[in-house]
């Protein structure tokens, strides 16, 4: 950190300003604008400086170290370098704070580019080396923040003593403004101005907030990729503050959890259930009775094989208010990421979607599926969770119909750094599903074929081994 970014109160403070010219005329603008009691020195001054008759002292003089008597902060803006560097020396001297403008290497402060919400503020800067992407970044923020932002800052100062004495702890009362400032409802009647209507629903909002219960957003996190999560998703969990998450979310995504959050893994791993689902039940209940914000963060869709409509059902018994943020399921992003398409034309005109955790002899927990409609032809067979019961699967495929020699990938870790594809024929899938490693992906039909000729994520269309008993790493292409 090249700068400590801090914000300085100079109301009433003494700053000196040297130079008198256009650039000078800038920095006084933003001086006088915080309330610092300027001192100009400089033999003559630009005509605008009129605009402040009154509003500063000037020195009609060069420059001389004296004037740096009772100075906290010193602002060089002439076009002299002798002076200017003047300026500095002296003022490094006496320990006081000092820019020279357009000059880094003669300044121990900068200035930086500011966004203006007051009482809101954004500053923006590069340290004196990039001034014009410094620009463009300000202009893209200044798009981005409402301009009732500071009313907004206004308004929650005038509610935040009544809101410390209603609600005695800080987790409570950040709760509060966070589901206040989140809601349509406080946006709209800022949009319209009507300060004292959003005033009254926010004290409401407080004597309300004391025996509100929480809520729960399922949140679907997609297959791997952090770049796969949906806008809302990322929003969702940046907001929540508690997080109830499975072992198939990527450490990469659990990273984007705001940092104050309290993460629980309830994670489900093939043949080790970590957590009883009923425990996770149980947490989720207890969580959003205690008032929290909880998110319940699954790999890829939460409703697809991932339980998520069980756990909302326990949710809705209990009178727990919940939301859902559909994934990208893996199916879709997997196959993608390996250069194989659900669907083709010429190959598969209906893709299904099945678990391997399919149980013999019409168990409670799945019965055995229709396996002569899944060895059907012209279709794509994607399974979920299916390594265990390969050999079953490939037998079961085979034994009604479908083609041993019908081509198979499984893809582990799809679309994260550590994704691999082997690929070979349905005779071959037990022999391979040995060899791969849990998260994996099955994927049975033509299609998988093309990934020779799509593939485009690692190794550019390269077939792994079948019989490799190594596992190698790919070699991801730069996706910037």
């Amino acid at each position: 950190m090249d700068y400590l970014p801090m914000f300085a109160r100079l109301e009433g403070r003494p700053v000196l300003l040297v130079g008198g010219g256009e650039v000078a005329l800038r920095k006084a603008r933003l001086l006088l604008a915080a309330g610092a009691r300027l001192t100009l020195v400089s033999p003559e001054i630009d005509p605008d400086f009129h605009e402040f008759a009154g509003r500063f002292t000037h020195v009609a003089a060069r420059f001389d170290p004296a004037h740096l008597a009772g100075q906290i902060l010193v602002v060089a803006a002439t076009d002299s370098l002798e002076d200017n560097a003047l300026v500095y020396q002296s003022a490094n001297q006496l320990g006081l704070f000092v820019n020279v403008v357009d000059d880094p290497e003669r300044s121990s402060f900068i200035f930086p580019s500011i966004i203006d919400r007051s009482p809101i503020m954004v500053a923006v800067s590069s340290g004196g080396k990039a001034p014009v992407l410094v620009r463009l970044l300000r202009e893209r923020l200044e798009s981005l923040l409402p301009r009732h932002l500071g009313g907004l800052a206004e308004l929650s100062g005038r509610v935040r003593r009544r809101a410390k004495q209603v609600l005695a702890s800080l987790s409570d009362r950040r709760r509060f403004w966070e589901r206040a400032f989140a809601s349509n409802t406080l946006a709209g009647l800022i949009e319209k101005a009507d300060w004292q209507g959003a005033e009254r629903w926010l004290n409401e909002g407080l004597d309300k907030a004391q025996t509100e219960v929480g809520e729960v957003v399922l949140v679907g996190a997609g297959p791997g990729d952090p770049g796969l999560l949906t806008l809302k998703a990322l929003q969702q969990i940046q907001q929540a503050e508690v997080v109830l998450y499975d072992q198939l979310v990527s450490p990469e995504i659990l990273d984007l959890v705001r940092r104050d959050a309290t993460l629980v893994s309830v994670g489900k791993k093939a043949g080790a259930h970590s957590v009883p689902q009923e425990e996770t039940n149980r947490l989720l209940v207890e969580y959003a009775r205690a008032g929290n914000r909880v998110v319940r963060l699954k790999g890829g869709d939460p409703f697809m094989f991932g339980r998520g409509g069980e756990e909302l059902e326990v949710l809705a018994e209990e009178g727990i208010p919940f939301s859902v943020v559909p994934g990208i399921t893996a199916a879709a992003g997997a196959t993608a990421y390996a250069g194989i398409p659900l669907t083709h034309r010429d190959h598969a005109q209906s893709a299904v979607f099945i678990t391997g955790h399919c149980q013999q002899g019409g168990q409670k927990d799945g019965k055995e599926p229709d396996w002569q409609q899944l060895a059907a032809t012209n279709q794509t067979l994607v399974i979920y969770m299916g390594l265990m019961r390969s050999e079953h699967i490939q037998q079961q495929l085979v034994s009604h119909g479908r083609s041993s020699a019908t081509p198979i990938a499984i893809i582990e870790r799809g679309t994260t750094a550590r994704q691999r594809v082997l690929t070979g024929t349905l005779d071959e899938l037990a022999e391979l599903a040995a060899q791969a490693v849990s998260p994996s992906l099955i994927v049975i039909g033509e299609v998988v074929a093309l990934r020779k000729q799509l593939a485009w994520f690692g190794e550019q269309g390269g077939e792994q081994a079948k019989t490799e008993a190594s596992r190698h790493e790919l070699k991801l292409v730069s996706l910037a």
